[in-house]
């Protein structure tokens, strides 16, 4: 197959720049009791199981005061370094920021449910969410029990990461169509202290590299600077028209379902496509459909950008294109199971 055309990646890589976006945090280091609420969270599991790791991390993440430094490490891309921190105020209310700190900058703040973004070139505007998308996938840090069906999670061994004691563990998708993670949690917090996502044979694709983390009794003075009454309007998105779905799709990974279809444009090119949107709280997968001209045809087409796998091949009169971070072979089934809904 011919690769795929450096253009059409990019458009299409801008027009998943949000779905691939995770939340980070802050520098130094200082060592801290785990909260008792941590331990009681993962009573349902077995304690020397990954699955009360994994509640462990979840509880951290939501529960303690900490700042994080990070860096995203990407094929063909410059590394990413991030600040997140966190905290619960007085009131049981949680403050998150997600600070870009390379180039223009992007920074997220959270305060309860509703989400602030500041970017370049983009007026300010806020949504309403009780997560920050960030490098670390959601369901993950949020709500790691939603992948257990998808996945096993293994316990590999303990090591030392950033500086501190860290419990490994695999993360294998149970059909094993997708790709494979390694995680080191914090031994005395929880929290995460390093991401790896590799192939099918086990080589490195991408790695989310703490640098520093700092666990404190009480809030980072930077939420203490906020003035809420600042922060821009929750944006009212238009309703969308609840169209019945012109497409269906009869092979998809254990775990994974539709979790969104709409029209979309895609930036630089402006063309507009149908849009599928495919989640197994792990992994997105994106599905671009475009009617072709009259007489033409479309070629097949494969590539990678950054993580990603980009599949392009025609359906009748059809072109699609499937975008994520899934082995070729996961996408190539994907895209041969997609049917005109009769």
């Amino acid at each position: 197959m011919n690769k795929l055309p450096k253009s059409f990646a990019a458009s299409v890589s801008l027009g998943l720049l949000s779905l691939f976006f995770v939340p980070l945090v802050g520098n130094a280091q200082e060592e801290s009791d785990t909260s008792p609420a941590l331990e009681n969270s993962t009573s349902q599991y077995p304690a020397d199981s990954a699955e009360a790791w994994l509640m462990k991390l979840s509880s951290a993440v939501k529960s303690l005061n900490y700042s994080i430094s990070l860096v995203v490490l990407k094929p063909g891309v410059d590394s990413q370094p991030y600040l997140w921190r966190h905290a619960i105020d007085d009131n049981g209310v949680e403050l998150e920021q997600l600070n870009l700190l390379n180039g223009p900058g992007r920074e997220v703040v959270r305060i309860g449910n509703k989400v602030s973004y500041f970017e370049p070139n983009v007026p300010p505007y806020s949504l309403q969410s009780n997560t920050i998308n960030g490098p670390f996938p959601s369901e993950l840090l949020y709500d790691p029990e939603q992948l257990f069906d998808s996945y096993e999670f293994v316990l590999v061994g303990r090591s030392r990461v950033s500086g501190r004691s860290a419990q490994q563990i695999r993360v294998i998708s149970k059909d094993k169509s997708r790709f494979g993670l390694n995680l080191w949690l914090d031994q005395e917090s929880g929290l995460i202290l390093k991401m790896n996502m590799v192939n099918l044979e086990g080589q490195l694709l991408e790695q989310i590299q703490v640098t520093g983390i700092h666990v404190s009794e009480k809030p980072d003075p930077f939420f203490a600077r906020i003035e809420q009454a600042m922060l821009p309007d929750i944006l009212v998105l238009r309703n969308q028209v609840d169209n019945p779905p012109r497409w269906k799709i009869t092979n998809l990974p254990v775990g994974m379902h539709i979790i969104k279809q709409d029209i979309h444009r895609l930036p630089m090119t402006g063309d507009v496509v149908d849009y599928i949107l495919l989640s197994d709280g792990l992994v997105d997968v994106s599905i671009y459909l475009q009617p072709l001209p009259s007489a033409s045809a479309s070629q097949d087409l494969i590539g990678r950008h950054e993580s990603n796998t980009i599949l392009t091949r025609q359906i009748g009169d059809v072109s699609v294109t499937v975008v994520g971070k899934v082995p070729a072979v996961t996408a190539d089934a994907i895209l041969k199971s997609i049917q005109v809904v009769q």
